[in-house]
């Protein structure tokens, strides 16, 4: 419909832009033909790219159309570390670089093991305070601040359209707010910090449809336990997990970062989602700029994927991961009873105000079993303050929770909440490895953290509904 002299008139050769956008350029042209309101679109000398979001975000990073398989170099918009893995990606810039390549477009938040809780991660931290100072590192978030999936966003340091890395393999998290985000080692980063540049194979993509109602005990947490149960540990190796359809469409800003934040659990390069209105409202609020000037990628219509897949969650119970795998899911119906020694609620799959919430409404006006200990752990300093006001502290407490700090802590058996031999644990974190979170001979189960709450009050696995 359009020449390619008014297309390149319009915009520079590798520019995304939102059909908003699209349409005040073509009003200012005078162009009369209609622009599809439901695609953006990517221009390359004027050719209209039919493309998914992540493809859609690399190639403009790459200035040129891509396709999966492809390497490409590109440049970042924000690359992260945090306690645990910024001293070794210092240690590796120093012997390439004296000085980063943009000191506001890196981000340092402590949360691993905070405040310290030995000598090694005394030091780790000092290591980071000196090259915070020295680099003169302007989003450092390392007074307790909270675990940096969450205090990124909050910031607003997370936007549609962005290219995020960070050295934490939940970096895929930010795919909630419709950016490409992914986790790299830590050798990796220190070439980022010195370059602003990192090279990726363009992911093949898998379209992963949810429809149907979420009840009153289940929750976005059991729809990727669900997913990941049925793809697998592995079955979506580096390749892009797009989320979509009418439950994801109508789900909030924190029930889409846990799906994303676990996308790499089936071995996803990332998870990705259209931003819908509630993400867009967020991000515009966290960054102080209006939707018009947000790039908000969607997927065409007939984008290409390698797989497409649907997931009905209609009468789903709540799915538990049993040890020691992600994928080893079940039913709650097949592991009821299961005695546990400790509940655990946080991280950054479920420490978020909503999950606070589900639990406060289990907990309340009720006491943890006397065999088990609850520990609660928010994920930002924010939300804690945000409980507090709500009430939710307090009822934790008169409960007989112990909360902990914000941070990451026990999910990695680094901090607080260690678990010994032969111990069990139901939690509502990410992984459940052997050893994950204490000795070898410790189990961990994932799920919700209504489940949890309850789990907590009768000391055995407990389905919400039953109490």
């Amino acid at each position: 419909k359009y020449t390619n002299q008014v297309i390149n008139s319009l915009v520079e050769e590798g520019m995304i832009f939102s059909y908003a956008t699209a349409r005040s350029l073509v009003t200012a042209k005078k162009v009369t033909e209609g622009i599809n309101a439901k695609i953006p679109l990517i221009v390359y000398n004027g050719a209209f790219v039919i493309d998914n979001i992540t493809e859609k975000i690399l190639s403009a990073k790459a200035k040129k159309e891509v396709t999966p398989g492809e390497i490409i170099e590109i440049p970042v918009d924000l690359a992260m570390s945090h306690d645990g893995t910024s001293p070794p990606a210092i240690k590796t810039f120093e012997k390439v670089a004296t000085k980063v390549w943009d000191n506001e477009k890196i981000a340092i938040v402590f949360d691993h093991n905070v405040p310290a809780n030995t000598i090694g991660s005394a030091e780790f931290q000092k290591v980071c305070r000196d090259f915070i100072k020295k680099q003169e590192i302007t989003k450092n978030y390392i007074h307790g601040d909270g675990i940096c999936h969450q205090v990124l966003p909050e910031k607003g340091l997370v936007e549609p359209g962005k290219v995020i890395v960070g050295a934490d393999s939940h970096t895929c998290t930010y795919g909630a707010y419709g950016a490409f985000s992914t986790g790299m080692g830590a050798t990796d980063l220190a070439m980022v910090y010195a370059t602003g540049k990192t090279w990726f194979m363009v992911p093949e993509a898998i379209k992963m449809e949810v429809s149907g109602e979420l009840n009153s005990y289940t929750a976005p947490k059991d729809i990727i336990l669900k997913i990941i149960g049925e793809v697998g540990i592995a079955g979506a190796t580096y390749k892009t997990a797009e989320f979509c359809g009418e439950t994801i469409e109508k789900m909030g800003v924190e029930g889409r970062a846990t799906i994303c934040n676990m996308a790499i659990e089936m071995g996803a390069k990332n998870g990705i989602m259209e931003p819908n209105k509630e993400v867009i409202q967020y991000v515009s609020q966290r960054t102080g700029k209006k939707e018009s000037e947000l790039n908000i990628v969607k997927s065409d219509d007939d984008a290409q994927y390698s797989e497409e897949m649907h997931f009905d969650i209609t009468d789903m119970e709540p799915q538990i991961a049993c040890p020691n795998d992600v994928d080893n899911v079940k039913d709650i119906s097949k592991v009821e009873g299961t005695a546990v020694d400790q509940c655990l609620i946080g991280s950054c799959t479920n420490g978020r105000l909503s999950d606070l919430k589900d639990a406060y409404e289990i907990l309340k006006d009720n006491e943890i079993n006397n065999d088990t200990r609850l520990l609660i752990l928010p994920a930002s300093a924010e939300i804690y303050k945000q409980a507090i006001h709500e009430g939710y502290i307090d009822a934790f407490i008169d409960a007989g929770a112990i909360i902990c700090n914000p941070g990451c802590g026990p999910c990695l058996g680094g901090h607080m909440g260690v678990l010994s031999e032969g111990e069990t644990c139901i939690s509502t974190t990410n992984r459940n490895f052997k050893g994950r979170m204490g000795d070898p001979k410790s189990s961990v189960y994932l799920a919700n953290s209504k489940v949890v709450a309850a789990s907590a009050i009768e000391g055995v696995i407990t389905n919400p509904k039953d109490l």
